[in-house]
């Protein structure tokens, strides 16, 4: 259901010139950043990161997000302006894969721990499923079967503000965790065959991890 902003109170921006309007012209830094190829910086950061966010949408403009992450470096770097991203074993639905298949514009952001910056990608990706690299992918004796070719259009860093604001690598200010187990949300907001024991035991913490690179 749309809201009528007459009745809400909210006033909705509907023009680029409204919203420059609103925040103002980027700093001259914030646009020159902007690279094409990786620096020796950006392979650093990429050897260093285990975790990425992935988005993707459908020609329809239908959009995911999705997260991947392995042991740091698992962005394969192939050369200045190629990297693969390996894929591990999941719940199959491959969202972001059929994406791709449709509209190969792709935005990652890379994340380091302890690091507020964050690294951000964003080019044209397409699937394959065979390629010498793939032995240098190997993680606890898993093969992808898949891969994730991005060929680089745009790099650059991204300042540490939104995760300075989260707190997100401050332990000590984290609130206590009051949320219900994992199995206990699922069996909430969908139907599942397996009773809540069933999750419980499937979601199990030791359990669940033996089972992330297929076993």
């Amino acid at each position: 259901m749309t809201l009528a902003p007459e009745s809400t109170g909210i006033v909705e921006i509907t023009s680029a010139e409204e919203l420059r309007g609103l925040l103002g012209a980027p700093m001259r830094r914030a646009i020159d950043k902007e690279r094409a190829t990786l620096h020796a910086w950006d392979r650093e950061w990429l050897a260093r990161s285990p975790f990425c966010l992935i988005a993707t949408s459908d020609a329809e403009g239908n959009c995911d997000v999705s997260p991947k992450g392995d042991p740091p470096g698992f962005a394969h770097v192939l050369d200045d302006t190629t990297i693969a991203i390996p894929d591990r074993p999941g719940n199959r639905r491959a969202d972001g894969f059929l994406n791709v298949l449709s509209n190969p514009h792709v935005g990652l952001l890379f994340m380091v721990p302890r690091r507020g910056e964050t690294l951000r990608i964003n080019g044209r990706a397409r699937l394959v499923r065979e390629a010498p690299f793939f032995d240098d992918m190997v993680v606890k004796g898993h093969r992808p079967s898949l891969a994730l070719i991005v060929d680089i259009e745009q790099i650059f860093f991204h300042c540490a503000k939104a995760l300075m604001r989260s707190r997100m690598w401050k332990p000590e200010e984290w609130a206590e965790d009051t949320l219900p187990s994992h199995a206990r949300i699922v069996k909430a907001v969908q139907y599942t065959e397996e009773s809540l024991e069933e999750l419980e035991r499937h979601y199990d913490g030791a359990a669940y991890e033996k089972k992330l690179y297929g076993g």
